[in-house]
């Protein structure tokens, strides 16, 4: 299952049915979980741990230490979970110390050729980073986000959960949850309509946030007035009150 070719740190923690291709390089304190494949040509640096059933493309390099001129070789890391498709040429840095020491990617996620992902960077489950989307550090990306190829994500930016930023967009306040972000400088483009549809959303949650939505919207309304308006139609309809409380602990403020 392992390539005469690949190179194998004594250290390294390697499930038994994990394939590994010609010319992989596992280094020092890597952990690789059951039903993993990582192809030919892949770099993994620890300290890392790769949880089960991941594929990892030709060319990846994951754990390379920080681009960060502050680092001094700390005890970092890089947190890979279940189900997760790499593809070729994608890189994920340690994280530093000014944020717990991890950079955390969760399951089920889809992450295309090319995508960079800095240090201390948190992604959620069930996300989709199409090709060549550039993270800078810190950035928190919530589960069921998705990017379109070329977008670039400011440093410490939020992504909420269930959004969509269309591609080559730049990114640099947050993106709130539900929404529909596009532009060549970003913009509010709506709700993510099509997105809530296929993730089951039910017509009625799909209308009411809709209308959440055209109040922030509406250039009658600060965002102020605008939640307060939220507040007043939809009292505490969860899926409401996840934006209001988003939009209140925005430290970049919300991108409209």
């Amino acid at each position: 299952m392992i390539a005469p070719t690949a190179i194998i740190d004594p250290s390294a923690r390697i499930a038994e049915d994990v394939r590994i291709g010609h010319y992989s390089v596992i280094g020092p304190n890597v952990e690789i979980g059951p039903g993993c494949i990582i192809g030919h040509h892949v770099v993994l640096e620890g300290p890392m741990v790769l949880g089960a059933r991941n594929r990892v493309f030709p060319f990846a390099f994951l754990g390379c230490i920080p681009q960060d001129l502050s680092f001094r070789g700390e005890d970092s890391r890089v947190e890979i979970g279940n189900d997760n498709t790499i593809r070729e040429y994608v890189t994920i840095h340690r994280g530093t110390e000014k944020q717990n020491c991890v950079t955390r990617i969760g399951s089920n996620n889809l992450i295309m050729g090319y995508v960079h992902i800095a240090h201390d960077c948190t992604i959620g489950s069930h996300c989709i980073l199409a090709n060549a989307v550039q993270m800078a550090g810190h950035v928190v990306m919530e589960d069921f986000a998705a990017l379109g190829g070329m977008v670039a994500v400011h440093q410490f930016v939020r992504i909420g959960r269930y959004c969509f930023v269309g591609g080559f967009t730049p990114v640099t306040q947050d993106v709130m949850p539900f929404s529909l972000i596009a532009g060549e400088r970003a913009r509010l483009r709506g709700v993510n309509k099509i997105g809530l549809q296929r993730k089951g959303f039910d017509v009625h949650q799909r209308s009411r946030i809709h209308k959440a939505f055209r109040y922030l919207m509406n250039p009658e309304f600060t965002v102020t007035s605008a939640v307060q308006q939220m507040r007043d139609e939809f009292g505490e309809d969860p899926d409401v009150e996840a934006i209001i409380a988003f939009i209140h602990n925005s430290e970049r403020g919300v991108t409209l």
